[in-house]
């Protein structure tokens, strides 16, 4: 506590809102005090201060001091976050192993034929052709990826050897040296990066190694395993295609042979080579009769005409030869209709509706025949060229300096996920230290 006197300098310090102490010695008569209200739990009104007012000042607080929390949380920063970032850079700018980028970009294209043929064959030509570009595309992306593709790379390069020839400096980076197939196709997930445009089919690689030449030897190797797999599909395409064509052929000959033994039964059974041909003959001779029938009418006219009686010879034997041509005609029409004369004991119209089906079917296998001959002989004719090849737009590049590993985007993030790690840990532990 500090005492306050009559001096005006400890009135200057004393705090805003403190009234200031009255002077004790004064030339004026003292007034007498104000007459202040007792409060109604105090018993009597307090005196007037009579002497220098003394006010109570805290004392200041002293310097900040580490506890053993505090040293708890900086040896955690110390071991948890420094160290292992102090590890990290370490390894990654003393052992770990440059690695090279080689980069080359394709795309697969598909010869669509010729417009004429396409359009004089109706389509087969798209028919005889394979998939679209945009499918082979897929098929070449996921087989980059594949077990496969790295089993014919490590046939052509010994990617086991060369991925793990540093694996005792480096084997964070490294593949391990007795590393099976499976091992070696995560691995080269990894050292591999494929992007793929489906809008565009085109397809970008990136394949890293540990030294420029192998990493451009493998890019190469990679773009020749993928032209094998886009002959492979060629040929494939072509044997399925013309396998194909020749089943339709086959059928298509089949049907043909049907249909037209069909049509020899028919026609030994009816004794009618050919019905049309019959038809028109009976047709001939109705309308012979409806000539005739037509002359005997202007004949019987011209002798009425010409003064005749009824009972003139020449009248009776006009309207005699009427009565025939008319009887003939009516029989004529009416065996259209029966059944009489024909071998098989049916009507002329249903021989005619069997005959006519019977040629719908044979003109239908010719037309198929003639179809399928054509689309076989296409199929041969694209057999005989590449459908499709694979456009290469960017070369295997030769790298001249190393790209990989980012040790500053690794440094980075291994600092930023160990400082958040340990401020998530710490507010925890004042958490569960202030719930108690």
């Amino acid at each position: 506590m500090t005492l306050i006197g009559q001096d005006g300098a400890a009135q200057k310090d004393a705090p805003k809102g403190e009234a200031k102490a009255a002077p004790a010695d004064t030339k004026e008569a003292p007034k007498d005090p104000p007459k202040t209200a007792a409060k109604p739990d105090d018993p009597k009104p307090k005196p007037p201060p009579t002497g220098p007012e003394v006010i109570e000042i805290r004392p200041a607080a002293g310097p900040a001091r580490m506890r053993r929390r505090h040293w708890g949380l900086a040896l955690v920063f110390l071991l948890g976050v420094l160290a292992p970032l102090g590890a990290a850079g370490w390894y990654l700018w003393g052992a770990a192993t440059n690695q090279y980028a080689s980069v080359v970009g394709f795309t697969v294209r598909q010869e669509n034929g010729s417009p004429g043929a396409s359009q004089l064959l109706g389509g087969l030509a798209e028919f005889a052709g394979a998939s679209g570009g945009g499918s082979d595309t897929d098929i070449l992306y996921e087989f980059i990826q594949s077990q496969n593709m790295v089993t014919r790379i490590n046939e052509r390069i010994d990617l086991v050897e060369l991925y793990s020839e540093n694996w005792t400096e480096d084997p964070l980076f490294s593949l391990w040296p007795s590393a099976g197939i499976e091992e070696l196709t995560n691995y080269w997930s990894r050292m591999t990066r494929v992007t793929y445009d489906q809008s565009s089919g085109l397809i970008e690689l990136q394949v890293l190694a540990f030294d420029p030449e192998s990493a451009y030897e493998i890019a190469r190797a990679i773009l020749a395993e993928s032209q094998a797999l886009i002959n492979e599909l060629n040929a494939t395409a072509r044997e399925d295609t013309i396998r194909y064509a020749q089943n339709d052929l086959e059928q298509a000959m089949v049907e043909l042979r049907d249909a037209r033994e069909q049509m020899t039964v028919f026609r030994t059974r009816t004794q009618i080579p050919d019905p049309e041909v019959d038809l028109e003959g009976r047709m001939g001779v109705l309308n012979n009769l409806q000539q005739q029938l037509a002359e005997a009418l202007i004949e019987l006219d011209l002798l009425l005409g010409g003064d005749a009686a009824e009972t003139d010879p020449r009248v009776v034997q006009a309207r005699r030869r009427i009565d025939v041509i008319r009887g003939r005609i009516t029989e004529e029409r009416q065996s259209f209709a029966s059944a009489e004369g024909n071998v098989t004991g049916e009507d002329y119209p249903t021989l005619m509706a069997e005959y006519e089906g019977l040629m719908v079917d044979r003109e239908f296998a010719e037309q198929n025949y003639v179809t399928a001959r054509a689309s076989l002989e296409l199929a041969q004719t694209n057999a005989q060229r590449q459908s499709r090849y694979l456009a290469v737009y960017i070369e295997p590049t030769e790298p001249q300096r190393a790209e990989y590993p980012r040790r500053l985007v690794l440094f980075g993030l291994i600092a930023f996920f160990l400082v958040l790690a340990w401020a998530i840990m710490s507010l925890i532990y004042y958490s569960v230290r202030d719930s108690r």
